[in-house]
């Protein structure tokens, strides 16, 4: 009787066994997709002590609704091959557990993020980028190793593939920061930093707001000039923040539905060429200075963009040489080639 009984414990504890050592072990770099729509507690402050983590987020039409780029503090736009754009998203106030789809970098995605000394998440790179990102010295985490030698780059970062998402497999790769968190610190990457590295300020009464509440970008370029990546942001007086359309279309979150809403919206202004290959590569100057507006409490500043080198982070100033505090909340950066890609009334 007994020897049936403990038998029988035993075939019940065996499935038990193997869902556990499942849930605890990664498959080949990869992590559950649990939880994520959940946000973590004690979240660093935007100019806390903790070091940002910048992930690489795609914005092809099949990519789109993307998961956390409404919960970045900072989000870089920039076009690329074709005049796709794509995002650079850092995060420091909210440990965002879905962020994509993740793709590759390129050499200014790499100098933009490094300006925030951040752990640098990626999709991997063509063979002569992963130099240039190595080069910076970031914390990487990329998602594919460099096999072609121009680096010691090695696949590192947890990820997982939704294929509910997509059937073309590289619009299913997706990240969480709170993973890259915890694998940063297993190799022993430094997860104090400075935070994000712009002024910060209260948004202005009501009564002191403005009227500009429609802003246009667009990012085409000599080259490309396709259809469905220019912008519109929308201002709600009352709430104080900017609504965005993408290519006449509200950009909605994925996981929530929701459409983005932004609290400081900036347009800066440089040199763009290419394309410069059979790629399309393109080339951003990414140092040095620019014309730059900002938008925030329904009003337009125009004014500058400063940096110094790639390991500086940007500076803004108004048109007396003052810098701009912005307001507390998100700040979306669109980086195009002249001044006439950037309208508002």
């Amino acid at each position: 009787m007994d020897y049936k009984r403990n038998k029988f414990y035993l075939i019940l504890l065996i499935p038990v066994l193997v869902i556990i050592f499942i849930s605890v072990i990664p498959l080949s770099g990869w992590v559950k997709q649990s939880d994520i729509y959940n946000q973590t507690s004690g979240l660093p402050t935007l100019a806390g002590g903790t070091r940002p983590v910048a992930v690489m987020v795609e914005n092809s039409f099949a990519a789109r609704p993307q998961s956390g780029l409404n919960l970045a503090d900072v989000v870089f736009e920039i076009v690329d091959e074709y005049g796709i754009t794509r995002f650079i998203a850092i995060y420091n106030s909210n440990n965002a557990l879905q962020v994509g789809p993740v793709r590759s970098t390129r050499p200014y995605y790499a100098e933009i993020a490094r300006g925030f000394d951040p752990i640098y998440a990626f999709f991997g790179t063509y063979p002569e980028c992963y130099g240039v990102v190595e080069d910076l010295g970031m914390y990487v985490l990329s998602a594919m190793t460099d096999n072609s030698g121009n680096s010691s780059i090695t696949g590192q970062a947890p990820y997982w593939r939704d294929w509910n998402r997509s059937s073309i497999q590289e619009h299913t790769a997706f990240m969480s920061v709170a993973s890259l968190r915890e694998k940063a610190g297993q190799l022993g990457y430094p997860l104090q930093g400075n935070g994000i590295p712009f002024s910060y300020k209260a948004d202005a009464v009501e009564s002191a707001r403005g009227n500009i509440t429609n802003i246009h970008v667009d990012f085409s370029t000599h080259a490309y000039a396709p259809r469905g990546f220019d912008l519109n942001y929308f201002y709600n007086r009352s709430g104080n923040y900017y609504l965005r359309n993408m290519g006449g279309m509200a950009h909605l979150d994925y996981n929530t539905g929701q459409q983005i809403a932004v609290k400081n919206v900036v347009v800066m202004v440089t040199d763009i060429q290419g394309p410069l290959d059979k790629a399309g590569h393109m080339a951003v100057r990414t140092t040095g200075n620019g014309i730059a507006f900002v938008f925030q409490d329904g009003n337009a500043i125009q004014g500058s963009w400063q940096r110094g080198s790639v390991y500086e982070p940007y500076i803004f100033k108004d048109s007396s040489g003052k810098t701009i505090s912005f307001n507390g909340g998100n700040t979306w950066i669109a980086i195009v080639q002249s001044t006439d890609k950037v309208s508002f009334q």
